[in-house]
């Protein structure tokens, strides 16, 4: 049994993530902003739909919720339990440690607050998957519109020790001027430079630059990179003016 995910682009930038358990054939969305493509995908995907995982209680990332579970009645909306009263209608409420399983396989739910306080990423060993929300970007993170710098190093730290191989499926399409902002801290990065070269190859195909992988981000991002929480802070307070 394994777990795929496949990015689906909604709104300006963002992505919702379609995921497939091999074994049964499950299906999950994650973060359904917008009803109508994401309704399409999974229609031509084969019409089913089991699980709505959220993330966060953001508009662009839950906007389409309810009706996307309208349309498919028997999905399950899952969601953090201290976000509850933000969220919508959750079936089930989850927090630090929980599984959530998606046919044969299951999900660890990681708390990883900074972006929001009540953020919370999926992680299937299944296909070595992460659902990051906007915690963790390709070469950057998410703003700290709630948390604190120290919680979002915390958070980061966690997401940083999950296997290499592990493929890092984000809630947004910045890694270019990610990549703009990461070049100007570390410009003689040999990696950063690489895969920078890879997003504009990316993008200039019309593809999705994400999933990275944890690997890659290990080497290249200097938001995983900052060895402290000092220099994550200063990064982050450069990110928000830089232009």
């Amino acid at each position: 049994m394994t777990v795929t995910a496949q990015p689906v682009p909604i709104l300006s930038d963002n992505y919702a993530w379609m995921l497939r358990e091999s074994g049964s054939g499950a299906v999950a969305i994650v973060d359904p902003a917008d009803a109508q493509p994401i309704i399409a995908a999974l229609e031509k995907a084969g019409g089913r739909l089991d699980l709505i995982l959220l993330t966060h209680h953001h508009a662009d990332h839950i906007a389409g919720v309810d009706e996307v579970r309208a349309h498919f009645s028997s999905a399950k909306v899952v969601g953090a339990a201290k976000d509850a009263h933000r969220l919508p209608k959750l079936d089930r409420q989850v927090n630090e440690g929980d599984s959530v399983a998606l046919g044969n396989a299951s999900a660890r739910v990681i708390d990883t607050p900074g972006h929001t306080r009540g953020q919370i990423n999926y992680f299937f060993g299944d296909g070595e998957i992460l659902l990051s929300g906007d915690t963790l970007f390709s070469l950057g993170c998410g703003r700290l519109i709630e948390g604190t710098a120290d919680e979002m190093f915390a958070s980061l730290r966690k997401l940083a020790a999950l296997p290499s191989g592990t493929r890092v499926c984000c809630g947004h399409e910045y890694t270019e001027s990610n990549a703009r902002f990461a070049l100007s801290v570390d410009p003689n990065n040999a990696a950063l430079k690489a895969r920078t070269e890879e997003a504009h190859r990316q993008r200039a195909a019309g593809q999705p630059t994400v999933p990275s992988t944890m690997a890659s981000e290990l080497a290249a991002n200097p938001f995983l990179r900052a060895p402290d929480v000092a220099t994550f802070a200063d990064f982050r307070a450069k990110k928000d003016s830089f232009r």
